[in-house]
């Protein structure tokens, strides 16, 4: 697939948004940490502690939720400069534009996704 400079424009703005999830969300999960450093909580018996626990531990899910879209968008990137955005890794067959609209990180067609 030719590299397409609004597909290019979409994917580095999709990736920008990321890493500043990623920064935001980091400092999300180290202030949680903090706080449960100062307060002296015990998880399983104080209903505080359950809510630390389960902020911290959604917040991990988000960043590594975060970190995962951040390489799904770096291979995309790369794939576009070397000609191979569009490409299904599975079959060889082009990924459908309606698939790379909604999910421009794609890297297998719908068949073979499925």
């Amino acid at each position: 697939m030719r590299p397409d400079p609004e597909l290019r424009a979409a994917l580095t703005a999709d990736r920008a948004g990321t890493a500043e999830r990623i920064v935001a969300l980091t400092a999300d999960l180290e202030a949680i940490v903090e706080a449960s450093r100062l307060v002296a909580t015990d998880d399983e018996h104080d209903p505080e502690g359950a809510t630390i626990a389960f902020e911290r531990s959604q917040t991990s899910t988000f960043l590594d939720d975060a970190r995962k879209r951040l390489a799904d968008l770096d291979g995309a990137l790369e794939r576009l400069a070397t000609g191979d955005y569009g490409q299904c890794e599975a079959c060889g067959n082009p990924i459908a534009a309606g698939r790379l609209l909604a999910r421009p990180s794609a890297r297998t067609c719908i068949t073979c996704a499925s």
